[in-house]
């Protein structure tokens, strides 16, 4: 069975990654979401479970200490983590899961599983729609500054993906994600094409 895909998106803070995370949800049921641990406290709506695993530091430094993530990193303060399983066996699967971290876990994504991800940047229009996306939250005005001040930290990194997406337009946005997806799976690499083979020109390969 071939393998499934490994789609993961990266943005600045405030770019809408997690609403295109459920758009794509919603349209492509063959993806599966990769849901993230983190140390932050929940915003308001936000759910254990649905948006992240919300956990305590020392819960966090015990799945490490486990082996239990794919990678992890401190972003903004806070620790985020990948649960390493249920990737790695939803990929052997055949089935793609989509993955929405930042930059350094998707760095620490491609150095671990090279031929299974496919890395996607989102990235805002501008700083300054950025700037008003930030603080239309309710995060503290120290929160959004520091955030603000990486995310053009986060931008230089762009060049190291593999696909760039403008949210200027989140239909558009959404619909060229779906097109990515659509175009890493048709890859002859992720093929198995030994059925469309002649049994005579299949022995012939093999000897």
């Amino acid at each position: 069975m071939p393998k499934g895909v490994l789609i993961v998106i990266s943005a600045p803070s405030g770019t809408g990654k997690s609403t295109i995370c459920r758009r794509l949800l919603e349209r492509r049921e063959e993806l599966r979401y990769s849901m993230s641990c983190t140390t932050r406290l929940p915003r308001p709506g936000e759910k254990t479970g649905r948006d992240y695993f919300f956990v305590t530091k020392e819960e966090f430094k015990r799945k490490i200490s486990r082996s239990e993530f794919l990678e992890w990193a401190v972003v903004h303060d806070h620790y985020y983590g990948t649960p390493r399983h249920f990737i790695e066996s939803t990929v052997k699967k055949g089935r793609n899961v989509l993955l929405a971290i930042d930059i350094q876990g998707a760095s620490s994504i491609r150095r671990k599983l090279p031929e299974d991800s496919v890395l996607i940047f989102l990235a805002p229009p501008s700083l300054e729609s950025l700037k008003q996306r930030l603080a239309g939250r309710r995060d503290c005005s120290q929160s959004v500054a520091k955030r603000l001040a990486n995310s053009k930290e986060e931008l230089v990194a762009a060049k190291d993906y593999d696909y760039l997406v403008v949210n200027d337009d989140l239909d558009k946005a959404v619909s060229q994600i779906e097109h990515i997806v659509t175009a890493e799976g048709l890859k002859v690499s992720r093929q198995d094409i030994s059925a469309l083979i002649p049994v005579g020109k299949l022995e012939e390969q093999r000897q």
